[in-house]
C-alpha cells in the first residue's frame, strides 16, 4: 500500500480542485455567450457529456502532447520519436519532419526482441514470404496453420503446461476467456489492482465479482470464507465455481505476486486459480518461465495460465495454457478464437524463434545472457533512482519501476523535460491510476547498456530536481561513484 505524504497529498487535492473550479467558472461563461448560437448537432444527443467531456477537454487536452508520441523506428534501446506541434492550444497536433533520437524507457522491450535480431528476423522474413502477413481468417476456419499448432505446442512446454491455445491480442485473451471459463452462479475474486482486460472480461462473464486487497493472502482467504458461508446472492446456494485472478507482475506497480501464499489459499478452499503473465513471462526466472520459476510454485497448482508475445517476445498476441480438456473446451467455445482473425504468421515466428533463442535451442547462449542483463539493469536501476531520493514502487528483479509523481503539473513538467533531454518516459494519470496516485513509469529492457541506463539516471536526476518529486533524501555521490567506476573498468 502506497503511503502518500500529507502535504503532497494537500497540494494534489488542492491543485486538482483549482483545475476544477477554474474549468467549471470557464465553461459557466462559454454557456452563457454561446447561447445564441445555433447547435450543430442538428437534433442528436453530444456523444460526451458530464465530466467525462470536462475531463478530456479541460485536463487531457492541455497535456496530450505527452501521450500517444508516433515513433518511426524499431522500439529498441534507443528510438526516433517524431516532433509535433500545436497552432489551438494542444487541442489538436500536428507532425513535423523533425525526429529526436531518444533513449526508450517507455516499452515493453524487456528482452530486447522487438529490433532486428540475428537469429529471429531472417527466420520472420522467411516466413512472411511463404504466409503472408495474415490469414485473412478465423482459426476454425481457413486461419490455422502449421505455425499455430507448432506456437501452441512450444508455448505449452515452455510455461509446463500440458496444452495451450494463442489468441491474436493480448487484451482479448483476458476479456474474452473470463466470461467462456464462468458465468451466472459463479464467483471472480479479483486482486484490486488487477489489468483492466481482466475487469472488463469478469464484467462480461455475469459472474459475481469480489476485490480483495492487493497482493494480500490474509484478506483473499477472508473473502473466500464469507463467500462460501454465504453462498449466492438471494438464494444462498452454493457457488457453481470461483476463480481467483492475480497477475505475476502488476503492470501499473511493478511488484511481483505473492503467488505460494495465494496458491497455498486456493488449494486450501477449493478455488481455482487464474494467473495473468503479460509483464512477468519471458521477463523473470532463472530460464525466463515466469513467476512460477522465479518462486518456487509448481505449474501444477495454476489451474489457468494466461500471457501475452507483446513483451518479453517482441511480437503481438496472447495464450492460454492449462490442461488438454481445459483447451479444447476454449477451442469449441471462445469467441475470439472461433471468430476472430488469428494470429499472423510472421508474428507467430517471432515468438516461436524468440523462445528458441531463450532457451539456448539457437546454438549460443544469447538468451541466458539477456535474462541475466535485464534482472541486472532492473535492479541496478531501481536502486540508483531509490538513492537519489525517488519513491520508486515494485520488486527487484521487475523491469517494471514506477516514480511517483503525485501532483498533477508534475507529470506534463517530468514527461516534457525528459524529451528535451531526449529522453522518452511514460507518464501515467487518472483515470488509469487513482486521482492521487500519479506516476511515470519506466521499463527497462535488456538491450540497454550500462551508458544507457547512466545517461537515463542523470536526465531523471536533474529533472527530479527541477520538478520537485524526490520524496526522500537522496544519498550522496552514490551515482558519480558509480560512473567512475565505471569509466575506470
Amino acid at each position: 500500500m502506497i503511503t502518500i505524504p500529507y502535504l503532497t497529498a494537500l497540494s494534489t487535492y488542492f491543485s486538482y480542485g483549482l483545475l476544477f473550479a477554474f474549468g467549471q467558472f470557464r465553461d459557466f461563461f462559454r454557456k452563457i455567450f454561446d447561447w445564441w448560437r445555433s447547435s450543430d448537432l442538428q437534433g442528436y444527443a453530444p456523444i460526451c457529456l458530464g465530466l467525462e467531456d470536462f475531463y478530456t477537454r479541460r485536463l487531457y487536452l492541455r497535456i496530450q502532447d505527452c501521450f500517444g508520441r508516433p515513433i518511426s523506428s524499431a522500439p529498441d534501446a534507443w528510438f526516433d520519436v517524431v516532433e509535433r506541434y500545436s497552432n489551438d492550444n494542444n487541442k489538436t497536433l500536428k507532425r513535423t519532419t523533425n525526429k529526436s533520437k531518444c533513449l526508450n524507457l517507455g516499452s515493453y522491450n524487456y528482452l530486447g526482441f522487438a529490433a532486428a535480431d540475428e537469429y529471429c528476423t531472417p527466420r520472420v522474413i522467411e516466413t512472411l514470404k511463404k504466409f503472408s502477413p495474415s490469414t485473412c481468417s478465423s482459426r476454425v476456419d481457413g486461419g490455422t496453420t502449421t505455425l499455430h499448432n507448432e506456437l501452441e505446442e512450444n508455448v505449452a512446454a515452455f510455461v509446463g503446461k500440458p496444452a495451450a491455445i494463442v489468441f491474436g491480442m493480448g487484451y482479448v485473451t483476458n476479456s474474452a476467456i473470463l466470461p467462456v471459463l464462468i458465468g451466472k452462479g459463479g464467483l471472480v475474486i479479483s486482486d484490486s489492482l488487477n489489468h483492466n482486460s481482466i475487469v472488463s472480461g469478469a464484467r462480461g462473464s455475469r459472474a459475481t465479482i469480489k476485490v480483495f486487497q492487493h497482493n494480500t493472502p490474509s484478506h483473499l482467504e477472508k473473502v473466500l470464507r464469507e463467500q462460501i458461508a454465504e453462498g449466492q446472492p438471494r438464494t444462498h446456494r452454493p457457488w457453481k465455481k470461483i476463480i481467483v485472478v492475480v497477475e505475476g507482475i502488476y503492470s501499473m506497480e511493478g511488484e511481483l505476486c505473492i503467488l505460494p501464499e495465494i496458491v497455498a489459499v486456493c488449494k486450501k478452499y477449493k478455488a481455482y486459480i487464474y494467473l495473468d503473465e503479460a509483464h512477468s513471462i519471458g521477463a523473470v526466472g532463472k530460464t525466463g518461465r515466469g513467476v512460477c520459476e522465479l518462486l518456487g510454485v509448481d505449474t501444477a497448482d495454476v489451474d489457468v495460465m494466461m500471457g501475452t508475445f507483446t513483451k518479453s517476445f517482441g511480437s503481438c498476441g496472447g495464450y492460454i495454457a492449462g490442461s488438454k480438456e481445459l483447451i479444447q473446451y476454449l477451442k469449441y467455445t471462445c469467441p475470439a478464437h472461433l471468430y476472430a482473425t488469428s494470429i499472423s504468421p510472421p508474428a507467430a515466428e517471432q515468438i516461436m524463434s524468440a523462445i528458441k533463442v531463450i532457451l539456448g535451442e539457437d546454438g549460443s547462449n544469447r538468451g541466458a545472457q539477456k535474462l541475466a542483463r535485464i534482472r541486472e539493469n532492473s535492479n541496478f536501476f531501481r536502486s540508483e533512482l531509490q538513492k537519489m531520493g525517488f519513491e520508486v514502487l515494485g520488486d527487484n528483479d521487475s523491469p517494471v519501476m514506477p516514480i511517483m509523481l503525485y501532483n498533477p503539473a508534475k507529470i506534463p513538467a517530468f514527461s516534457r523535460e525528459c524529451l528535451k533531454h531526449n529522453v522518452a518516459v511514460v507518464t501515467v494519470a487518472f483515470p488509469a491510476t487513482p486521482l492521487l496516485l500519479a506516476r511515470a513509469r519506466i521499463c527497462i529492457s535488456a538491450s540497454h547498456t550500462k551508458e544507457d541506463l547512466l545517461k537515463a539516471l542523470e536526465v531523471i536526476g536533474s529533472v527530479g530536481d527541477l520538478v520537485g518529486i524526490k520524496y526522500f533524501p537522496a544519498e550522496p555521490n552514490k551515482l558519480q561513484k558509480e560512473e567512475g567506476m565505471i569509466k575506470e573498468d
